[in-house]
């Protein structure tokens, strides 16, 4: 059966309850397993917007009733708030209640990724497929994204692949679990998955895109375009933007260009076409070329809120922050509201005024409760780089008090208490976060990086990284940690083939600081100056970058 999402649902009635007026005072403690007065409170909570209450009180009132719905709502409520303690409880519940339940099995394995509880969410996996009968490519998408919205690729690949048998599925879940395994950033398992799938159905469109990135990562650019092309002789205005895709991940960006240019002359979709024109100049760090391409399409109509956004950014980006503002404010109740929002408060921040800058998250939040736990983490995350990390961490302490014990909640504390100069407490909440998640890649490679970034203990670090190499084997950001540590044990040469590798995945700009620090040190010069010359085109503004090449250079932007 298709699975229901009921969180926005759920959310629009918190909205609502949330305006309306408060209930009078409890003044009795609810009987201790009385599921009838537990539902009653958590009703009221709801209607005062205490999502916490709310979320304890509907898992505990599931525990001492036999009532499947009621444990559905508690565990659906529990997730809308973000209350991941009662989300587990009553979905324990609620799987106990219905054991061949298909959404029962899908709401446990939900919750389950979220704590990266990878054993159980595959025992509930297997349930699910057990319910369908065959298991059922689209059924199985839909979970995949149910999932994908409370972890990550590696943690959602690893559940899901251990659950499925591999001689039953079909083509399309085998390109399923190659897209998942290239979303974990491991190109040899998506390579299986992805041949897997071609030699079941030669024809299955997403195998071939997937095994064609997966080249790219491998590094083999002639069997990336080759498999490109033999898109195009299945269909040939979709092989044709994806080879331009994979150019553009090979950095041919010329080729790229030529490549869309050419489609003007099939029936392909000229906004289509300008609109992965604009991308492409501005990724380049092309901006008076991107800024002229999207400015088009909105004079044609055909720009989305994404292409409106990339016009606001490129505003910020050529130093022209009031027309970035007055950008971002257009779309402050789009598809990307908080995200502008947030970007329009950092421009706030930066000019000191910060009672306008928070007003624009809050105000969002009085309007959208749903958004209050992103918002929120976004808030502290804005005043720490901006300076202000106690206030930031002391938003997150009020946070964890909402959200008890939520995993991307405490991870936050470790990223801004390092921002803070705070190195052994930062390092203290990874260590505890990991005796709950050892095996999770964000973590390993989060400590492995503090540690060597600080020369804390350059042995474990590199334990560690590779650790989580096992699990992304190809991931930019772990590979940067592995140049990085290389570099700290005083190997600069390892590091710089380390680092290169990296930047070659994914041109970011803390790996190109790195890499052009390792060149530097190297003796060469000439190379670092090139890096970051490439690198601050692409990202005039990122700290790191920034940092390091004033370390180095006397000329430096």
């Amino acid at each position: 059966m298709p699975l229901s999402n009921p969180l926005p649902l759920l959310i629009a009635c918190c909205a609502f309850l949330v305006g309306c007026a408060a209930g009078p005072t409890l003044k009795e403690e609810p009987q201790a397993h009385d599921p009838a007065a537990l539902t009653i409170v958590a009703e009221i909570a709801l209607a005062r917007g205490d999502c916490k209450t709310a979320a304890e009180s509907y898992a505990e009132a599931s525990q001492y009733s036999d009532a499947r719905p009621l444990a559905r709502h508690a565990s659906a409520v529990a997730l809308a708030c973000e209350h991941v303690p009662a989300a587990w409880k009553a979905a324990t519940r609620w799987r106990a209640l219905a054991p061949g339940d298909p959404e029962a099995a899908a709401r446990y394995a939900t919750v389950a990724i979220k704590l990266y509880r990878i054993t159980d969410a595959r025992s509930a996996i297997v349930d699910f497929t057990k319910a369908q009968g065959t298991p059922d490519a689209a059924g199985l998408t839909e979970l995949a994204g149910l999932l994908l919205e409370q972890s990550d690729a590696p943690a959602v690949l690893a559940a899901m692949s251990g659950a499925l048998d591999a001689s039953a599925i079909s083509p399309d879940a085998d390109a399923l679990l190659a897209e998942l395994a290239l979303d974990a950033n491991d190109a040899q398992r998506a390579s299986r998955y992805a041949q897997q799938a071609l030699e079941r159905d030669p024809k299955q469109l997403g195998a071939k895109r997937v095994l064609a990135r997966a080249y790219v990562v491998r590094g083999d650019a002639p069997k990336a375009i080759a498999t490109a092309r033999e898109i195009m002789r299945d269909d040939a205005t979709r092989g044709a933007f994806e080879l331009a895709e994979v150019l553009v991940a090979l950095d041919r960006l010329e080729e790229a260009h030529q490549e869309l240019e050419r489609l003007r002359s099939t029936k392909a979709s000229s906004g289509e076409i300008d609109r992965r024109l604009a991308l492409l100049a501005y990724n380049a760090g092309d901006l008076k070329e991107a800024q002229q391409r999207f400015a088009d399409l909105a004079t044609h109509g055909e720009a989305t809120d994404a292409a409106l956004l990339y016009l606001a950014d490129i505003a910020a980006r050529d130093g022209d922050p009031d027309a970035a503002l007055a950008g971002y404010r257009r779309l402050a109740d789009s598809s990307f509201a908080l995200e502008a929002r947030s970007k329009a408060a950092s421009i706030l921040l930066t000019r000191s005024k910060r009672t306008e800058a928070m007003l624009l998250l809050d105000d969002y939040v009085s309007d959208h409760p749903g958004t209050e736990f992103e918002a929120r983490r976004s808030e502290a995350r804005l005043l720490a780089d901006h300076g202000d990390t106690e206030t930031g961490l002391k938003l997150l302490s009020t946070a964890l008090e909402l959200h008890p014990k939520h995993p991307a909640i405490e991870y936050d504390r470790a990223v801004i208490l390092e921002r803070a100069g705070r190195v052994k407490e930062s390092v203290e909440v990874l260590e505890k976060l990991l005796q709950d998640r050892p095996d999770d890649p964000v973590l390993l490679n989060a400590l492995g990086y503090t540690l060597a970034d600080h020369r804390l203990d350059l042995g474990r670090a590199e334990g560690l990284i590779h650790k989580a190499l096992t699990t992304t084997p190809d991931s930019p950001a772990v590979l940067d940690s592995l140049g990085w540590v290389r570099f700290r044990q005083g190997d600069a040469k390892a590091a710089v083939h380390e680092l290169e590798h990296a930047y070659s995945l994914e041109h970011d700009a803390d790996i190109a600081a790195h890499w052009g620090e390792a060149l530097w040190t190297s003796g060469k010069h000439q190379e670092a100056r090139g890096v970051w010359a490439a690198a601050v085109a692409r990202a005039p503004d990122a700290p790191l970058l920034k940092a390091t090449m004033a370390r180095f250079l006397t000329d430096a932007p």
